[in-house]
């Protein structure tokens, strides 16, 4: 089973996503978050991701009642209809051909008003929405089509912030807390889905709170990274990228980024958690990009590593399973300074085991900032050593 390309479905969504992966080869991908990046990685890659439970009980404890908002139809038929005035359309021009100047709409999202800051009202929607275009353009609630500037993206997360003159926004988004939603609450996802049916409305709940996605930044067919997302079943079609996911109060709990879509599947949808994104958006807003901390090496994980070249020529003990082999080493890089070379094999960061690429980057990316020191746990010839570097910056 792989993730399917929902821009095979219509020309409206992504769709210069679409064609970048199509020069690559790739087929049955999901658009959307997954689909932007994670290339041609199957669900079979998904690491079903534990949700924290922190009501344990011990012997002879009461337990205590669990909190639970009702909200009557009548109640979230009006929270959904203030919502959706923050909800609006993103379309994306491009030209129509690499040898004019002419442009025209070539893919369209959705996107969320997350802010408004003196005279400018900022949108959170999905890089992959954006990207490519020459020109961006906003449709509000209002279906008033109006200009819109790129403030930045972030590949990595598939985020961006777009743009717009704060006088045409009338509402704004009321950002809530995804570290409190449950399994089984209620998911209601707001966008445009195939580029026209505006402010649609889908319900449902939230299927799991936390689930790994694996993705592919690079196209080689490979996970370069771990996307940590919300899974819900309300429906989330080609269009809805970048709008909505609330909760039953009426708060963005996540941005709305892509489907599993195959004929055996139903209502799996992702969302990115509104707290994973908030700090994102936040540096995007400040700086136009996001700046991630660098060790400076290329890896490639030890279970990929042929048994004889293990033996022969890493020469690691047998207990050592899990790793990341340094292939190369960039040149006055943090790794370089620190006395890094080709063919050690890194087991641990800061004290904390490495079995892979992927869980070494979802170390740095979650503990670490440009400037910090850590500590390298690494093997060379057999030999165990340990070097401490100071991060920084590509």
């Amino acid at each position: 089973m792989g993730f399917y390309d929902e821009t095979n479905l219509t020309n409206n969504d992504d769709q210069n996503s679409r064609r970048k992966k199509d020069r690559k080869g790739l087929s049955n991908l999901t658009s959307g978050f997954v689909g932007a990046i994670v290339g041609a990685l199957t669900i079979s890659l998904v690491s079903p991701a534990l949700l924290n439970n922190n009501a344990s009980v011990q012997n002879n404890q009461q337990l205590q009642p669990i909190q639970v908002t009702n909200v009557s139809r009548q109640n979230l038929t009006s929270i959904i209809a203030q919502a959706k005035q923050s909800v609006v359309g993103v379309n994306n021009y491009q030209a129509s051909n690499p040898f004019s100047m002419e442009i025209q709409e070539a893919g369209s999202g959705s996107g969320v008003i997350y802010k408004k800051i003196g005279g400018k009202a900022l949108i959170a929607t999905n890089n992959h929405v954006v990207e490519g275009a020459k020109e961006l353009k906003v449709k509000m609630p209002s279906g008033q089509l109006v200009p819109a500037k790129l403030v930045g993206t972030d590949p990595l997360l598939d985020l961006a912030v777009v743009q717009i003159d704060a006088k045409y926004v009338t509402s704004v988004a009321k950002l809530g807390n995804s570290d409190d939603i449950m399994a089984g609450d209620t998911a209601i996802a707001i966008g445009n889905p195939l580029g026209f049916l505006e402010g649609t409305v889908t319900e449902g709940i939230i299927s799991a709170k936390a689930r790994e996605i694996p993705q592919d930044l690079d196209g080689d067919g490979v996970a370069d990274n771990q996307a940590k997302v919300i899974q819900t079943d309300a429906s989330i079609n080609p269009g809805n990228s970048g709008g909505a996911l609330l909760n039953a109060k009426g708060e963005v709990i996540g941005i709305n980024s892509s489907k599993i879509a195959e004929q055996s599947v139903e209502g799996i949808g992702f969302a990115i958690p509104i707290n994973v994104a908030k700090p994102i958006l936040d540096q995007i807003e400040k700086f136009g990009e996001v700046t991630r901390p660098v060790i400076g090496v290329g890896l490639k994980a030890l279970n990929e590593i042929p048994q004889f070249t293990i033996a022969e020529t890493l020469k690691l003990p047998k207990n050592v399973t899990d790793g990341a082999v340094v292939t190369e080493v960039t040149p006055g890089s943090p790794a370089s300074k620190a006395g890094l070379s080709k063919l050690d094999v890194i087991v641990a960061l800061d004290g904390k085991p490495i079995t892979d690429v992927l869980s070494l980057r979802e170390y740095l990316y979650s503990n670490k900032k440009v400037g910090d020191n850590m500590k390298i746990t690494f093997y060379r010839g057999g030999s165990q050593h340990t070097v401490t570097i100071t991060l920084s910056s590509k």
